[in-house]
């Protein structure tokens, strides 16, 4: 069976970036501290394409956002599953739970699970 692979594409205002950058930092200690295999997140760079949707179109992102591409490694599905289920209940990341302290909005934030279909 292949890995299982969270992924997510965040649009995100370029003076929030570095506050983000440290935000991440901290949620990817904890994921690792769980179990997760990797955590990988990637502020956009090149993304004005001209003869494909760009990461700023599919994210919706404004004249003054980047997008942040994401991705968190797993062994299967089901350890996806126990892995956030104990990232959830981590109390390092309480203050980042709270709604009122995100520094993007959460609804448009695109999220799904993968299954690995080459891992190389």
């Amino acid at each position: 069976m292949g890995k299982y692979v969270d992924g997510y594409v965040i649009p995100i205002a370029h003076d929030k970036l570095d506050e983000y950058k440290k935000m991440a930092g901290l949620a990817g200690s904890v994921w690792k501290d769980h179990g997760a295999l990797a955590y990988v997140e990637c502020a956009g760079d090149d993304l004005d394409q001209q003869e494909l949707i760009s990461f700023k179109q599919l994210a919706g992102a404004g004249a003054d956002e980047t997008v942040i591409f994401a991705w968190v490694v797993f062994e299967s599905k089901q350890h996806r599953d126990q892995v956030n289920q104990a990232v959830m209940a981590d109390p390092r990341l309480a203050a980042m739970m709270n709604p009122d302290s995100h520094l993007f909005d959460c609804k448009r934030m695109a999220y799904g699970g993968f299954n690995a279909i080459v891992d190389l």
